[in-house]
């Protein structure tokens, strides 16, 4: 085997390549939901004019606008993704709330059970405390990090 050729297939095998070439596919992953997410939310929106033509359902608008509003929301959070790689935990909870909303929205309270109720009341409690606590959270993670370096 040559040894030009050896070097090629060693180099295919560093550590940094191998990141870089999964990094790129990543990326591309991303970029194809993203594209996805558009065609859907296309679709969505001219269903949701096609709708309008006949008697109002003001149930079916609703759950269709907000559907929409949620995957309006999940595009941006694949956006900042592909620009910072790295996820606002804010902004997935905020999309969390928003779509655990619409299911209550959509059914209506009277017609969910008393613990699924309860179930969810929770749920959205634990989210709300999360998305309170996320900038407590990173101001002490900051503090925390920037300590040690004005002891040494």
């Amino acid at each position: 085997m040559p040894k030009r050729a050896l070097t090629g297939f060693i180099y295919l095998f560093q550590r940094q390549t191998i990141v870089r070439n999964l990094e790129r596919f990543q990326d591309f992953v991303v970029v194809s939901l993203c594209v996805g997410l558009f065609c859907v939310m296309l679709l969505r929106l001219g269903d949701m004019f096609f709708t309008l033509l006949h008697p109002l359902d003001v149930r079916q608008i609703t759950s269709d606008i907000l559907f929409i509003l949620i995957l309006v929301e999940l595009f941006r959070l694949l956006l900042d993704y592909l620009e910072a790689q790295s996820i606002s935990v804010g902004a997935a909870v905020e999309i969390t709330i928003v779509s655990a909303l619409r299911e209550v929205i959509l059914r209506g309270v009277l017609e969910i059970p008393q613990n699924q109720i309860f179930g969810i009341s929770v749920f959205l409690i634990v989210l709300a405390g999360m998305l309170i606590a996320l900038p407590f959270m990173f101001r002490f993670v900051e503090s925390s990090q920037k300590q040690p370096e004005a002891e040494l």
